[in-house]
């Protein structure tokens, strides 16, 4: 594991103001992220399993875990707190965030709540039974739409305020 954060964030002192831990690889919506981020002078930390290009600032830094399996879940859940506002598609990350009192929102900007979560993991484990049962036929998220991101930009931004 490795960081490029001159000081990992302990999870025993939660910070004073928000920050952002985002599951990183395969987020659509980074750009988005830095510019609410730089607005509103708010921390990012993007988590992933490489390296990719992200912007020289210094709100925004990275920690690159290993390649082991949900190892970037795993580092983030154990950061969330009541302070984080973590951004991740992964249904049972955000579940293991919210339990952490963090404020999840999708990369589709739709929040993630202690109300909706348990229906959406019953949904995730009937699309995955569903999926192994089709030999082979998959299917996956609908196609990321500009309501997608103009929506994100919106549920971010109004994370941001509540925590503020």
């Amino acid at each position: 594991m490795t960081s490029d954060s001159p000081n990992p964030l302990p999870h025993s002192s939660p910070p004073l103001s928000p920050r952002i831990l985002v599951d990183a690889d395969a987020c659509p919506v980074k750009e988005e992220i830095y510019k609410v981020a730089w607005r509103r002078n708010v921390p990012v930390v993007l988590v992933s399993n490489a390296r990719f290009r992200m912007p020289d600032h210094p709100l925004i830094t990275r920690h690159i875990v290993s390649d082991s399996f949900d190892a970037a879940d795993d580092w983030i859940a154990e950061q969330a707190d009541g302070r984080s506002i973590v951004i991740t598609a992964d249904i049972l990350l955000a579940d293991r965030c919210l339990k952490a009192g963090a404020v999840v929102i999708g990369n589709n900007g739709k929040p993630f709540t202690s109300a909706s979560i348990g229906s959406a993991i019953a949904t995730r484990a009937i699309m995955a039974d569903l999926r192994a049962g089709m030999d082979g036929i998959t299917g996956g998220p609908a196609p990321f739409a500009k309501a997608d991101r103009s929506r994100f930009l919106q549920a971010l931004d109004e994370a941001l305020v509540r925590l503020g």
